[in-house]
This record gives C-alpha cells, sequence and structure tokens, in this order.
C-alpha cells in the first residue's frame, strides 16, 4: 500500500506559478512511476505528466509542456509539479498518482492522492 498526500495547492494569479508536492509514504518510492492528474469543475480527469522511477524522464500532456516540470526527490519519496505561467484554465483538482509503469492513463496507476485545489485567476 502506497499512501500519496498532496500539497501546495492555492489561489495565484495568472502569470504565477505554484509548486505542488506529493509526498509518499508506504512501500518503496522509487519502485513507481509518478504521475499528475487534475480535474477541473465539470471536466473529465485530465493527464497532465508523468516521471520515470529514478526521474531521468518525464513526459507532459501537449497543453502544459514548456510551464510544467515535473521532478521527484526518492530520498525524500516525494515527487514535485512546477507549475509557471499559469492561466485560469489550469484551475482544478490536481492529483498524484503512483504506478508500475508511466503513463497517461489513470487506469495504469495502482495508488492516488486526495488532491489539491488549484485556482488561478484572471
Amino acid at each position: 500500500q502506497v499512501k500519496l498526500v498532496e500539497s501546495g495547492g492555492g489561489l495565484v494569479q495568472a502569470g504565477g506559478s505554484l509548486r505542488l508536492s506529493c509526498a509518499a509514504s508506504g512501500r518503496t518510492f522509487s519502485d513507481y512511476a509518478m504521475g499528475w492528474f487534475r480535474q477541473a469543475p465539470g471536466k473529465e480527469r485530465e493527464f497532465v505528466g508523468t516521471i520515470t522511477r529514478n526521474g531521468g524522464s518525464a513526459v507532459y500532456v501537449d497543453s502544459v509542456k514548456g510551464r510544467f516540470t515535473i521532478s521527484r526527490d526518492n530520498a525524500k519519496n516525494t515527487v514535485y509539479l512546477q507549475m509557471t505561467s499559469l492561466t485560469p484554465d489550469d484551475t482544478a483538482v490536481y492529483y498524484c498518482a503512483a504506478g508500475a509503469f508511466p503513463s497517461g492513463s489513470g487506469s495504469r496507476y495502482d495508488y492516488w492522492g486526495q488532491g489539491t485545489q488549484v485556482t488561478v485567476s484572471s
């Protein structure tokens, strides 16, 4: 079992930045690829990005490429989502997830956090 707890969400003005953290506990963190997803009100959950177990590679959805960066610190059992140049379209609840392999599909992840709200004002 892996427990994931997100933090760092909040209210930010358009053009601003936020860094989300996802702290993991339970099984060996480095055994898992990590993903970030988001869900806006009235919309389906959307893949944001994913990072490999050792942090050597990350993949992003086109809408966040060049603005968002995923990193991880396996010594701290934490994965991060650095978000810059935020727009109101980035407003959503952001979730981290752990799975055996990096994937853009939520169904490939076994463990999920409770989410953290990010609100971007115009």
